[in-house]
């Protein structure tokens, strides 16, 4: 092709005219009274768009993005489109948010998923690659010989290079069940011989990996409900107001109102500070557990610490309750008081590290020692640090040192209490026959050195001393940003893909030519939540799961990942295996009625097709309730059986610098602390922005107008580059550059600087990107336990 296929894309647009009559042809659901029928989706010739007699139905739906809201999205359909969107009793009558039922109310972003489905920037036939990789050069294939192309590869590869070549990316723009086409591709994967799994998470990696280790298990947070009774509640790196997390807000001001105070511990002044907080304790990114111990010596030598809790629960807190084998002087407290290391751990000693003023963490320490119940929730900022995993640990130590766990109003550590709260039938995927997999974060690694990965890179599923079989050779790419954008060292990332001797063929399903559908081989356009059925359960402390109902036919020709996969799955010769003779909406009706072996009361097919939605009636999970008022006859899943606030399987890796048994402050090498602060003096991160779920939406105009992307930086930082509000800025260090506009404001601690994550890689001519994308910073370096340390960076910031 002559121009640039990726800017033909872009500038293909539809009049309304044109998209009246386009859209008109599409067919609406049948509605019998105030529920869709079972045939929901009953094609038939509709009148004019702009007939008034038309009948607009109401048809209740869930958002497969990955939000953490997962909100009750009700279509608005006439003349076969979607004309409006409202959501959960939008009246708001006299039951809303109850301490049982709270709404699921839509915030900005699902108030405008009409965006979503009917952008002209949408994918709009099946693609293959025509130029180098990256260079965003295709040409218009069919569906046919789209499918034919992958299964001519995939049996390639496989036969060369054996099934563990096979990878499906980790991925999150679609997070139903079925509809997600992750889950989809590894049934059809494990089918056909196996593929290289993977484990862990780009969100909460570090706290799923650490928390087994204090507690047994990699669950020990709470329902949101039990928030209710707290009289104090400290949100540490926890942003539920932007990022949306389950009913989380609506707990929060529940709670406000029953008189309870909060307070935010992050280096950025949060909107949900200035919605629900009473202060704010600002830190720098990595120093959380300097803070953490600061407070325990504030406890430990005022007597503020719950002593009998610590002996009956724990291990490790003092001398004297210490496992077998360990020498004299390890213990937290020891550490704490510098009986060891001669350095104790002052809020003197903690202020110089952390920025936040000795008197601060003083106050902070007696009104936490000293508030009960008290819940100090973790949220993942703390954990995608280099240090991550011992952040995570250390908030469980402050539950722990003041006996806020296993009570209502209290909270034990990250994570919610999964699988006690939703009792649901998932989309059934067979057992990988390879049974190996890899940390999410390291998929480059494995296209790059897999071979010579093993237990110490993470590997899991291999004998002692073995090696991966295969590099990654094929990659799936479900709906996933991950590719390219999400993860790490971009400019690193796209040099290893462009290198088709390294991984051979890319394989993507998408709704955008995203920066990561740029890298594939073949492009498959998806269907979006509108456009097809799923069964969809809540992301985090949600206590409702959703039929996310089809309310208008796929456009363009564009198929789900479960039509396609079965058409591939044909190729192959396994389609009655893959499918056992179900079509996706024949997967979700079963889906549904399974889940009623697990819940009586979970509701029929017709009734979730009325609804929309089933809230869970018993929301008020206490994690570890059942350890604290019976311990003797229900131990904790530890080694001990007690909270391992020392872990001896850590102290047995012999890894003390950087994974050491009790979580102390461990300096990284980009932190506040560094050497390299002389060249790249401020401590870069990204959040989750209210625009944004994650890199979904970055093409939506409206949400452009919800938030712009900018960096936040502080006047002090400011005044010495003379950057002023607006200013176009160069954030850069030894990995990449990235343009922006300069935010100047004071919500944000001088010497942090941060940016909205998710925005679109865009490179100019000279490859230096042009939007803001911070994972042009990031290292692909992963943390002590394999996960993605995508906040801890130091860079540079002078004006463009």
């Amino acid at each position: 092709m002559d121009k640039n296929f990726l800017e033909q894309i872009a500038k293909k647009t539809l009049k309304r005219r044109t998209f009246l009559k386009w859209s008109g042809a599409v067919t609406a659901p049948l509605v019998v009274g105030s529920a869709v029928t079972s045939k929901s989706l009953v094609p038939k010739v509709l009148a004019k768009s702009d007939n008034n007699d038309v009948k607009e139905v109401v048809v209740p739906t869930c958002s497969t993005l990955n939000c953490g809201g997962k909100c009750l999205i009700k279509a608005h359909i006439k003349d076969g489109q979607i004309v409006r969107i409202s959501t959960d009793n939008d009246e708001r009558d006299e039951n809303a948010d109850n301490e049982q039922f709270p709404q699921i109310r839509a915030c900005l972003r699902g108030r405008g998923y009409r965006k979503h489905v009917y952008s002209p920037h949408r994918i709009k036939k099946p693609l293959k690659r025509v130029g180098k990789r990256g260079e965003g050069k295709f040409e218009e294939i069919s569906w046919e010989e789209a499918i034919k192309i992958i299964a001519r590869e995939n049996k390639r590869i496989k036969e060369k290079y054996g099934p563990a070549s096979r990878f499906s990316l980790y991925a999150t723009g679609q997070t139903g069940t079925i509809g997600s086409g992750d889950t989809v591709i590894q049934r059809l994967l494990a089918q056909d011989g196996g593929f290289l799994g993977r484990y862990s998470n780009y969100s909460s990696g570090q706290h799923g990996a650490a928390t087994p280790y204090t507690f047994g298990t990699s669950s020990a947070g709470n329902s949101c409900r039990p928030l209710l009774d707290s009289k104090l509640i400290i949100l540490h790196g926890m942003n539920p107001a932007e990022t949306i997390i389950g009913h989380f807000n609506m707990y929060l001001r529940m709670a406000k109102a029953k008189g309870a105070k909060i307070y935010t511990i992050d280096p950025r002044k949060t909107d949900t500070n200035v919605a629900f907080a009473d202060d704010w304790f600002p830190v720098k990114p990595t120093t959380d557990n300097a803070l953490v111990a600061a407070m325990a010596y504030v406890m430990f030598t005022e007597n503020l610490h719950d002593q009998d809790f610590l002996n009956k629960f724990c291990v490790g807190h003092d001398e004297e309750h210490m496992p077998e084998g360990v020498p004299a002087g390890e213990s937290y407290r020891s550490y704490v008081m510098g009986e060891t290391d001669g350095v104790p751990k002052t809020p003197e000693w903690a202020a110089k590290i952390t920025g936040l003023p000795a008197n601060r963490i003083i106050k902070l320490a007696r009104e936490v020692a000293t508030t009960k119940p008290m819940a100090w929730v973790q949220g993942n900022g703390i954990n995608r640090h280099m240090n991550g995993e011992q952040l995570s640990r250390g908030g469980s130590m402050i539950a722990a040192l003041t006996g806020n766990i296993g009570i209502s109003g209290g909270w034990a550590g990250p994570n919610f209490p999964s699988g006690k709260l939703i009792k649901y039938q998932d989309f059934p995927i067979p057992e990988n026959p390879l049974g190996i997999s890899i940390p999410v974060f390291k998929y480059t690694d494995a296209i790059v050195r897999g071979t010579e990965m093993g237990a110490e890179d993470g590997v899991k599923g291999l004998e002692e001393g073995q090696k991966l079989p295969s590099n990654i050779k094929m990659i799936f790419n479900m709906a996933g940003n991950c590719l390219v954008n999400q993860h790490s060292d971009i400019n690193e990332t796209t040099k290893i893909l462009e290198d088709e001797s390294l991984c051979e063929f890319i394989v993507t399903s998408d709704i955008y030519m995203t920066p990561s559908v740029k890298y594939s081989d073949i492009i498959l356009p998806t269907c979006t939540f509108f456009e097809q059925n799923d069964f969809v359960p809540p992301w985090s402390f949600g206590q409702h799961i959703f039929l996310s109902q089809k309310v208008v036919e796929p456009l363009y020709g564009s198929k789900t990942e479960y039509e396609w996969m079965t058409m591939l799955a044909k190729e192959l010769g396994i389609e009655q295996e893959f499918t056992e003779g179900r079509t996706q909406d024949d997967w979700v009706k079963w889906m549904i009625q399974e889940s009623k072996t697990k819940d009586p009361d979970f509701p029929s097919y017709e009734e979730m097709q009325k609804n929309g939605v089933y809230k869970y009636k018993d929301n008020h999970i206490v994690n570890f309730k059942e350890q604290i008022e019976d311990f003797e006859n229900n131990p904790f899943e530890t080694p001990s059986g007690k909270i391992e606030l020392f872990s001896k399987q850590l102290w047995d890796m012999d890894k003390k610098e950087t994974i050491p048994a009790i979580p102390k402050h461990v300096a990284v090498a980009e932190g506040p602390e560094s050497s390299v602060t002389g060249k790249y003096p401020l401590q870069v991160f990204g959040w989750h922005v209210k625009r944004r779920c994650h890199s979904t939406w970055e093409t939506s105009e409206w949400m452009e107008e919800v938030q712009t992307q900018e960096l936040w930086i502080n006047p002090i930082d400011a005044k010495k580059r003379k950057i002023n509000e607006g200013d176009k800025v160069k954030v850069f260090n030894d990995r990449g550059t990235t343009i922006i506009p300069a935010k100047v404001t004071s919500r944000v601690m001088p010497g942090v600087i941060c940016m909205p994550q998710g925005g679109w890689y865009t490179p100019n001519d000279k490859g230096v990107d042009e939007r803001g994308v911070i994972n042009v910073l990031t290292g692909l370096e992963a943390s002590p336990m394999h996960c993605n340390p995508q906040h801890t960076n130091l860079a540079q910031v002078e004006k463009a």
